[in-house]
């Protein structure tokens, strides 16, 4: 059964709203120890995808998406119509037990090519210190 089906027959008030530390310490942390996520909501996409086509790629109904996006290392967030552009240093995300920093949440605007700003808005969620097994050169983020 599809995830969406799934969600759409929970019970009225049941959604998915994780906090900075859960989508750090739980998703992307599983996600790059590569270990399973249960009934995993997240999808992966690739980073040079127009934000306006990133809807169709959900797997939730909802105004505010999550995606897992392979990191390789470069910064480079462009694509066919613009760009992404980090705006600010970012902040520190803590657990939320031990108020430990766990990672970092950065907040990244979308301009078009001409350098105008556009209405789309990304947080970009990494590890502090990202375990990846030893077998494996990948590393992922978490985008919302």
């Amino acid at each position: 059964m599809a995830l969406r089906n799934l969600v759409n027959k929970l019970p009225p008030g049941h959604v998915f709203v994780p906090t900075d530390d859960e989508l750090v310490s739980y998703y992307l942390s599983k996600k790059n120890s590569k270990e399973e996520i249960i009934k995993n909501p997240l999808v992966e996409i690739d980073l040079n995808t127009e934000p306006w086509s990133l809807p169709d790629v959900a797997k939730l109904n909802s105004k505010e998406w999550y995606f897992f996006s392979f990191r390789d290392g470069r910064d480079n967030r462009a694509t066919i119509s613009g760009y992404w552009k980090s705006i600010g240093k970012g902040q520190a995300v803590l657990d939320e037990r031990t108020r430990a920093i766990i990672g970092k949440k950065e907040k990244l605007i979308f301009y078009k090519n001409n350098g105008i700003k556009t209405g789309w808005v990304m947080h970009e969620f990494l590890l502090n210190n990202p375990q990846v097994p030893p077998s494996s050169n990948t590393s992922f983020n978490l985008l919302t």
